[in-house]
């Protein structure tokens, strides 16, 4: 990937951004913008800057809060591969595509969450940009309990639980039971990844059993019902233990109408869907070439062309909250293990590209077809981040005293996404050959410009871990819903009976 070898600190003093429209998620307008010390210090016209300030002219430009991706997963283990995308190189790409921050999924080791949190620390060493962590969960028993309350004091406010993967990440209902009731004790957001993990592992055995081994048969053994499953049966889980639920990955309007339906009963639920979901579909996977096929392999899978116009309404309403990436990236060689006859699908490691394209490719869908306005844009690839893991304002808006995250994006510059011109450590991208038009042109991360003329300019080592505090507004109100739950229109419980203790009937 393109990094310039040396680094250099274009922006010792004060830098201004002058000329542009900003866009926050809530309004745009014409005005400047001083940064000073990583923070954004002024936004407005005719500013009084210090001698010696670094112009940058954003005219005919639009600036816009540096996008945040609430869904990596760098340097991971998985499937017997390890991402290809390190810190380094995965952040890099991220910066060249207006993302300058992201929240990666740490595992744990051996099933020890304090073992996992420190190893995704020591894999952090190299970032470039700023960082947070969820924390995966995929056990139970007392220390894990133990764990999340020390986690949540060190920063980790979501923790994630799969019902899918049976036999390696899944755990149980009960598990998951215990577990959104941990979460909701020490004011974290219980996320889910929703599959039915035992219809999965039918689904798998049905198609080797018919002989489909290649990519086509990953898709044919999870189909859409099996995440609308899981996906309303964890949203009905999160309500009986009264705790916000975030769906990661919606991939189908099957989980989809699962999350519109509780949030119209005003349930806790929040909805992510992820860039893939929105411009690609499972058709690719049925590729005579096995090298292209295995490209678009991820979990749940990518689905057919009829989901993603509710999936691209839901998210331009609001309905789904934000998009994100899933970007875990496993190269040709890697995917290889899964080619016919000597492998077949279920050992293929699942993933696909993003964390560059996810700004570029959600403007190209909506906002310059129409469908989005430019603030939603903002809102639902930064703003919502922030405000759902608690470290807003901080980050996802232009204001005094914000981070100094920004992106300039030029509307009428037209590019062509390819794996030979991207920046991820991948050999392949799934939007090969898709024009967009409009690109960031800037990108600012802790007010150094490390984007720039299409040259990278980053410096290993000064991406910060950002702590997300537990207790986020999603918890608002929810003390004030527990106390209701009893009370009920036929009168007090427990009820008074004849028994002596008011609970037990004489015999």
């Amino acid at each position: 990937f393109l990094i310039s070898s040396f680094y250099v600190d274009l922006v010792e003093g004060a830098l201004l951004i002058q000329g542009g429209k900003v866009v926050n998620h809530d309004q745009e307008f014409l005005a400047d913008i001083l940064v000073e010390n990583g923070k954004i210090k002024e936004v407005g016209l005719n500013l009084k800057v210090p001698r010696d300030t670094v112009i940058i002219d954003a005219s005919n430009k639009y600036v816009m809060p540096g996008g945040i991706d609430p869904h990596t997963h760098l340097d991971m283990p998985f499937m017997g591969q390890v991402a290809c995308d390190d810190f380094t190189s995965g952040q890099s790409a991220a910066l060249a595509g207006g993302t300058t921050m992201h929240v990666d999924f740490a595992l744990p080791v051996d099933g020890d969450l304090m073992r996992g949190f420190q190893v995704w620390r020591d894999k952090a060493v190299g970032s470039v940009m700023d960082y947070a962590f969820h924390m995966a969960v995929t056990s139970w028993d007392a220390k894990v309990e133990a764990d999340m309350e020390a986690l949540a004091s060190l920063g980790i406010n979501s923790f994630k639980f799969f019902l899918a993967y049976k036999g390696a990440l899944m755990v149980t209902d009960p598990q998951f039971l215990s577990a959104l009731q941990k979460c909701k004790q020490i004011g974290a957001l219980a996320q889910v990844h929703a599959e039915n993990g035992d219809a999965v592992a039918l689904g798998q055995e049905l198609m080797v059993a018919r002989g489909i081994l290649g990519p086509e048969g990953h898709a044919l053994s999870r189909p859409p019902i099996l995440e609308g499953e899981a996906t309303g049966r964890a949203i009905r889980l999160a309500a009986f233990v009264n705790t916000p639920l975030y769906v990661v990955h919606v991939m189908s309007k099957d989980a989809l109408k699962e999350v519109q339906a509780a949030r119209a009963q005003g349930l806790r639920v929040i909805g992510e869907t992820v860039t893939s979901a929105l411009t690609q579909d499972e058709s690719k996977m049925w590729n005579p070439d096995f090298k292209t096929a295995a490209q678009f392999v991820m979990s749940p899978p990518i689905r057919s062309k009829e989901h993603q116009a509710p999936l691209r309404q839901a998210l331009t309403s609001g309905d789904l909250a934000l998009v994100a990436t899933d970007h875990a990236v496993f190269n040709s060689t890697q995917k290889a293990v899964g080619r016919p006859p000597k492998g077949d699908f279920r050992i293929l490691p699942n993933g696909v590209n993003g964390i560059e394209e996810r700004m570029h490719m959600v403007w190209e869908t909506l906002v310059h077809k129409g469908q989005m306005t430019r603030s939603r844009f903002v809102d639902a690839t930064s703003t919502q981040a922030a405000k759902i893991f608690n470290i807003y304002p901080q980050k996802g808006l232009i204001a005094p005293g914000s981070d100094a995250d920004i992106i300039i994006f030029d509307p009428a510059e037209i590019h062509t996404i390819s794996a030979s011109t991207h920046h991820s450590r991948m050999d392949t991208n799934i939007y090969e050959g898709l024009k967009v038009h409009g690109k960031v042109v800037v990108t600012i991360s802790q007010g150094q410009v490390v984007w720039q003329n299409g040259i990278l300019n980053v410096k290993p080592g000064a991406g910060r871990f950002i702590e997300m505090k537990p207790f986020g507004p999603i918890f608002e109100g929810i003390e004030k819903q527990d106390a209701t739950f009893l009370s009920t229109p036929y009168g007090n419980v427990p009820v008074s009976r004849n028994g002596s203790d008011g609970n037990r009937d004489e015999l």
